[in-house]
């Protein structure tokens, strides 16, 4: 039976795992991301040895994802400094000598679902991540969807509330994107505190929503998906999910009729695998990829 290894690249943290065919995961572990030169040593090392068949990597983007392009699997224009412009899909080939696949950190999350978790019954869904940033997967016909380069639909544009106290978003390219209103870092910013301490302040949750749920309507009217997926330490605050829900019945208006939004609760979830749905979608881009080189399950 051959083992999986898969890593989950985030903007503040590396998950390793390693799985099999059946998304049984065995072994994980979770490393601070620092910059290439310092972590990626450590990723390589937890891999090294394992005797593992391919790897997939969900990465923080932006990302090259075009096959036919020299920069396939380089990060871009990230963030995070250090990490423009690094080859990390030809780093771990050359280091491993395996297949390597990868995708965005947010493709593989929702690609975890819709393999094993909560999607796994409609062939169309989107998966959102609230957190240190703002991301979005999307599967079609039960694939991630890349198209000219991949989602980014935490950088959609917002309109602001009129009652929002901060005068312009975190993100450093837009001063009004979703990721600059509404990630951790947003809040933090204009509230003064983490998010963790503010779980009793009715405003900051209705805000945080508002924002959220004008994203899910842009994402309804413009995707059409079978079903939402709100992951991310911003949504572990219990009271986020009615919130949404409500604020985006509101914001539609009745216009969209389709048969999800009938029920909200079993359209717009939370994640179910706890926090292993970017390891597990890591391991079917490395299936996917021993399989392209001709290796059997």
């Amino acid at each position: 039976m051959p083992y999986f290894g898969a890593l989950e690249a985030g903007g503040t943290k590396m998950v390793c795992a390693v799985g099999t065919a059946q998304g049984k995961i065995l072994e994980r572990i979770s490393i601070p991301t620092r910059s290439p030169e310092a972590t990626m040593p450590e990723l390589l090392g937890f891999f090294q040895g394992k005797g593992l068949a391919a790897v997939g990597i969900g990465c923080f983007g932006p990302v090259d994802l075009d096959r036919s392009s020299p920069d396939y699997g380089t990060i871009q224009s990230s963030p995070k400094l250090d990490w423009r412009g690094y080859p990390i899909l030809r780093r771990f080939e050359e280091a491993l000598g395996v297949p390597v696949g990868i995708d965005t950190d947010v493709n593989a999350a929702a690609l975890g679902e819709a393999v094993w978790g909560c999607t796994r019954t409609v062939s169309d869904s989107i998966y959102i991540t609230v957190g240190t940033g703002v991301g979005l997967g999307v599967i079609i016909n039960g694939k991630p969807h890349h198209g000219m380069l991949h989602p980014e639909g935490g950088h959609i544009f917002m309109d602001r509330r009129a009652d929002d106290p901060m005068v312009r978003g975190v993100c450093p390219y837009h001063p009004n994107c979703l990721e600059g209103l509404a990630s951790g870092p947003a809040i933090e910013r204009r509230w003064g505190r983490k998010a963790e301490e503010l779980a009793d302040c009715t405003a900051v949750w209705e805000m945080e929503a508002y924002y959220i749920a004008q994203a899910l309507c842009s994402y309804i009217m413009m995707i059409s998906p079978e079903r939402i997926v709100l992951g991310g330490g911003v949504m572990h605050q219990e009271q986020m999910l009615p919130l949404v829900r409500k604020e985006v019945r509101r914001q539609l208006r009745g216009y969209v009729q389709g048969k999800g939004l009938d029920n909200l609760d079993e359209y717009i979830v939370p994640v179910s695998l706890g926090d292993n749905q970017g390891v597990m979608g890591a391991i079917k881009l490395a299936m996917d990829a021993y399989i392209e080189r001709g290796g059997r399950l």
